[in-house]
Parts: C-alpha cells; sequence; structure tokens
C-alpha cells in the first residue's frame, strides 16, 4: 500500500512516453506490426491470437511477459502490442521506478486499456512490486491517508489496463509477480538467415541498398541479434556516405568491420582480450567471475550479460562449478596451442 495523500502523489516523468510512435532513429527500424517482424514465429503467433481474441471481446490484452536477451526485440514487441492494439503506451523502466508514488502517477494517468511497458521489471523494488499485485490482479490501487491511529486506507479503482514486462533475467523475477501474467514469452537468438532479412528491412528503412554478399556478411558478425545488427548497418552506411557509394558491397562491409575491430564470427576486441586474460593470467581456468572483472577492468554484470552468453553460445567458454573455463575451441580459434593451460 503506498503512504500519501492523494493530492501529493508526485508526478512521475522519467523515461515515461505516450505514444507507440517512433520517437528516435532507432524506434525508426521497428516493424510497426507483427507481419513486418521478423523471427520469433511461434511468439508471434501466440500473439496474433491474443490480440485478436482481445479485440473480439473488446478487452486490454492480458499482461504479457518477454524475457530474453537484449537487443532480441522485447521493446519492439510492446511497441507492436500497442499498435496492434490501437492504445497508447507508457513506458518506463524498474530502476526508474523508485518511490510507491512514482508507480501511482503512472496508473493513475492510464485510460482504459492503455499499455504499460516496464522494462528491466526484475529491478523493481519489492515495495513497488508489491503495488503491482493488486493493480495486475484488480485494478485497484491501496492507498494510506494519514499517519499513525488516525490513518485510514482507501482503495482507488483503475481503469483496466496491460502491463507487459521485459527482462533480461528471468530468475531474478520473484515468483508472485511471475505468476500474474497471462502470458510470457522467450525471446530466442535469431538464425543468419533471419538477421539478413532484418538487415534488408532496416536498409529500405535508410534508404540506402545492399547486396546478398554484403548483408550475409554483416549477419553473421551481428551475434544473431537485430539490435548488433541494425547498429553494422548504420555503421557500414557511414563508411559508404564517405566513399559517395549508393550501393554497399562486400568491400565496404569488410573495411567497416576491420576498422571496428569485429572479426567474421562477430567477435570484437574486447571478447577476444576476454578470453585471452584467462588464459594467459589463469591458465585457461577455471576462474571465477568477479576474479575475471578485476583482471580486464569490466564490471561483473556487463561480462556476464554482454559478453559470455555469446562466447558460449559460440562455444568459446564454458560454465563450471569451479568458474569459468575456455574450451579447445577458443584455443583453436585464436590460434594457440590448445594443449597449453588446459584442465580437462
Amino acid at each position: 500500500m503506498i503512504e500519501s495523500k492523494l493530492s501529493n502523489i508526485p508526478e512521475h516523468q522519467s523515461e515515461v512516453r505516450k505514444s507507440a510512435k517512433p520517437i528516435n532513429f532507432e524506434n525508426a527500424l521497428r516493424p510497426a506490426n507483427l507481419d513486418k517482424y521478423i523471427g520469433q514465429e511461434k511468439i508471434k503467433k501466440n500473439l496474433k491470437i491474443l490480440i485478436n481474441a482481445a479485440k473480439k471481446r473488446k478487452e486490454p490484452i492480458e499482461h504479457t511477459l518477454f524475457y530474453g536477451g537484449p537487443g532480441l526485440g522485447k521493446t519492439t514487441l510492446a511497441y507492436i502490442i500497442a499498435n496492434e492494439m490501437d492504445v497508447s503506451i507508457k513506458t518506463s523502466s524498474g530502476p526508474a521506478i523508485e518511490k510507491p508514488g512514482d508507480l501511482a502517477a503512472i496508473l493513475t494517468s492510464l485510460q482504459p486499456n492503455d499499455i504499460l511497458f516496464i522494462d528491466e521489471i526484475h529491478r523493481l523494488k519489492t515495495i513497488i512490486e508489491e503495488i503491482l499485485y493488486s493493480a495486475m490482479e484488480d485494478f485497484a490501487l491501496d492507498i494510506i491517508i494519514g499517519k499513525g491511529p488516525s490513518a485510514k486506507t482507501m482503495r482507488l479503482s483503475l481503469p483496466k489496463f496491460t502491463l507487459i514486462g521485459a527482462t533480461t533475467k528471468m530468475s531474478m523475477l520473484s515468483s508472485p509477480l511471475r505468476d500474474r501474467f497471462g502470458s510470457i514469452s522467450h525471446l530466442k537468438l535469431y538464425d543468419i538467415e533471419e538477421i539478413q532479412k532484418i538487415i534488408h528491412q532496416s536498409a529500405e528503412i535508410l534508404k540506402i541498398r545492399i547486396n546478398k554478399e554484403a548483408s550475409l556478411m554483416l549477419a553473421k558478425c551481428s551475434r544473431q541479434t537485430p539490435r548488433i545488427a541494425n547498429r553494422l548497418l548504420r555503421r557500414v552506411r557511414d563508411y559508404a556516405s564517405i566513399k559517395d557509394s549508393t550501393n554497399i558491397d562486400l568491400s565496404i562491409v569488410d573495411e567497416t568491420l576491420k576498422a571496428l575491430g569485429i572479426d567474421e564470427s562477430g567477435l570484437d576486441d574486447t571478447d577476444k582480450q576476454l578470453l585471452k586474460t584467462i588464459i594467459d593470467k589463469f591458465n585457461g581456468g577455471p576462474v571465477g567471475l568477479s576474479t575475471i572483472a578485476a583482471a580486464t577492468g569490466e564490471e561483473k554484470e556487463t561480462i556476464e550479460e554482454v559478453y559470455e552468453p555469446f562466447l558460449i553460445k559460440m562455444g568459446f567458454l564454458e560454465r563450471t562449478q569451479r568458474g569459468r573455463r575456455i574450451t579447445q575451441k577458443a584455443y583453436q580459434y585464436l590460434g594457440l596451442p590448445h594443449t597449453i593451460g588446459l584442465n580437462f
């Protein structure tokens, strides 16, 4: 419950947007509907059913949770749902909602059928999370007016709305909150063909031309992640502009990737330095994550959330009970004798 006078609920301003329309360059590359969304076919099929059923009943779509790695399209799907349902969307993030009054201000400003999108929802404070329970189930907000023996509890009705949450760490989401979502979807890494289609779609939006060989090379270096693919495409476009070229070919992509320090498998200088540090300083492992962070100067969370998943996916790094360990495949990839430092 919220201890506050109703008239004194602070206006929440951080990271709140009222429109589902793209408002910046990154959003401009996002598809506006499910038909234009490439990949995640199972999720798309389920969402179409949810959306059409909600429209038929003239009700808001069920509370929805998306989880998966960064850059896979969780935010994009939230905006697509808003567009498909023809409703407004307000966005915020777990760390941005600091006080109960912040959440109360957002919830009380919602219109019927609106969508509230909370990114990094696993980072909500416990007291904020508890307020969401009644808001999600009963569409009500409990407020305490006054203090001490004279304090009174007032229940404020909320319009029916949809909460869409996004998280990269499903395990950090509490069970009571997780169980209140009617639909939970896991976004997985994209395959090369899907990434290539996304690159061509984005190139069309950016009004640039890229041939199939160039887009394939770019797709292979994008870590199977749309956000990275679009970021690399923008950098390639910059190089093409400098050369006064209207067409992006394999040579321009190759030159761009070399300048960025990205190889044909998508590994950058930081990835390679991380692997080499474990080999050179810790005999290939196993070694703890905190120790790796101290040795590389990177934050532990950055290694765990940004670099490690891809290195594990590529088969260059593995987790053991004693810590992280370099694989034989990584030694071979780096051109190092794979008998050195291995502790199998």
